[in-house]
């Protein structure tokens, strides 16, 4: 079994917790509970991004500066009225798995690669609702546009060749899992 396939194993339940409790219908009803998603997402990314800012990471996953989202959600969080002074004072997550190793940081980052794919699915919800765009506030949603699918397949490339062994692939395994329960925990509050 390749490593994308047992991240994608490992991770089903969380996963679909996680779908279960974002009640993605209320988070996307309206402009003001959108934005407040996002900032939320914005929190969850910045703490991730700055633990797996690593040169072991861009060296196993070359393109991965390219992959970074907390742009897209700076631009999108901007184009909603929200002020650098405040998009500055937003909590960042810090309640997230370690990324020290290279194995790791992949698995975290499945998560947030992950959520490229479902914006394909939110981006067309968001466009009907509340009449946004990649240009008009849903840039994180759009994120790579129509390479989508390619971004996806080269993350899984880039994933199954470094976490060829058992080991790595055991611990990609376990950081998205922490991944994913940080998110929900982040995203929805502790679970009853």
């Amino acid at each position: 079994m390749s490593a994308m396939a047992e991240l994608r194993d490992a991770t089903g339940h969380s996963h679909q917790r996680l779908e279960r409790r974002l009640d993605v219908k209320r988070r996307f009803s309206d402009l003001a509970a959108y934005r407040e998603h996002l900032q939320h997402m914005y929190g969850f990314c910045a703490g991730l991004e700055r633990r797996l800012a690593q040169p072991a990471l861009s060296a196993a996953l070359t393109d991965y500066a390219e992959r970074r989202k907390l742009p897209l959600l700076r631009r999108d969080l901007v184009a909603l009225g929200i002020g650098s002074a405040v998009l500055a004072g937003l909590p960042s997550c810090e309640t997230l798995p370690e990324c020290a190793e290279t194995a790791e940081a992949l698995g975290c980052l499945y998560v947030l690669e992950g959520a490229t794919l479902g914006g394909q699915t939110l981006l067309p919800m968001v466009r009907a609702r509340l009449g946004l765009t990649a240009d008009t506030g849903a840039a994180f949603l759009a994120s790579y546009g129509d390479e989508v699918s390619t971004m996806w397949q080269r993350f899984g490339g880039a994933v199954d060749a470094w976490c060829a062994t058992p080991e790595r692939s055991a611990r990609a395994a376990q950081a998205a899992v922490a991944s994913f329960e940080a998110l929900e925990a982040w995203l929805c509050g502790a679970r009853a």
